[in-house]
Parts: C-alpha cells; structure tokens; sequence
C-alpha cells in the first residue's frame, strides 16, 4: 500500500487515545467545533468522520450508547433516519456529488470501527473519485482539509431546526 501525507492523522497516532466512547458527546455543545460536530438534534446528532473515505464523510449517531439498530426507541429511528434524510440534502447542495453511500455497519464482521456506538455514514461519491488510486495503489485522495470541508457544511446544519 502507497502513503499519502495526512498530517492530521498525526495527533491521533501519537495523541493519548480516549477512555470514553467518542459518539458519547458532552452534554454541553463547547467542543462540537473541534469535535466536528455539525447538528445536535433531540436523539441524534451529524458529526464529521475524522478519518473519511471520502470528502465530506459524515455520521448520524444517536446519543444514546447502543450498539444496534434494534436496540433505537421508535422515536430515535424515526429521528435518526429524519437526519440521514436531511443530511443527504445538504450534501447534495453543498458537493453536488454524483453519489452519495449510505451505510450502517453493524458488528465487527460488518466492518463497524466503533462497533459500541451505532451510527450512519454518509458518503459523498464522484465518478472516479478515487480513480487509479485506490485501484492500483489501495490509496484514496482527500481533495480538502476536514476544517475547510466543515466550515462548507456547518452553514447547511447551521439552518435545521431542532
């Protein structure tokens, strides 16, 4: 596999790593800018992949730490599943992708990362967004720093109603 310089990884390779979940947000929304979160709902929230696979990355998750689907009240699956609605919207509006996945990965076998905390992804497409790169060298390319891509879509999340 060929390397591509991603200075921002750098803080998390050699940064403590976190005790605590890092789906379970503080009540308090003081650290959602370098959280990267972009909405706080009623039962949910949108919050930037900080490691995405493409531009634009993003996550619904439910505040409440649990692990699947089945185990979201009526009206957190109705609220997450409002936010990927709306969430798709703006990343349409915002990177009018060709695309977009929409996913959830349920289980370390499923290819969950952070399998304790269920959460959506989002996933803005190009064609050939990745082009021979992830073919031919199992790389992907990142057009736009995670700050720049969240201060584009803050605005767009800025507007939802609660």
């Amino acid at each position: 596999m060929k390397t591509l310089h991603a200075p921002w990884r750098i803080e998390y390779i050699l940064g403590p790593k976190p005790d605590s979940c890092v789906f379970c947000l503080p009540e308090s929304p003081d650290q959602d800018a370098e959280r990267f979160v972009l909405h706080r709902a009623r039962h949910c929230f949108v919050i930037m992949n900080i490691y995405p696979y493409s531009s634009g990355h993003i996550m619904v998750t439910p505040y409440r730490h649990v692990s699947h689907i089945t185990a979201l009240t009526a009206d957190e699956c109705h609220e997450v599943m409002d936010y990927v609605q709306k969430s798709a919207f703006i990343l349409e509006q915002a990177f009018n992708p060709h695309g977009i996945n929409i996913g959830i990965n349920i289980g370390e076998a499923a290819g969950a990362g952070i399998r304790e905390h269920l959460h959506v992804h989002l996933v803005p497409r190009w064609n050939g967004d990745h082009s021979f790169m992830a073919v031919m060298s199992e790389t992907s390319v990142l057009p736009e720093h995670l700050r720049a891509t969240y201060e584009r879509l803050l605005p767009f999340f800025t507007n939802l109603q609660r």
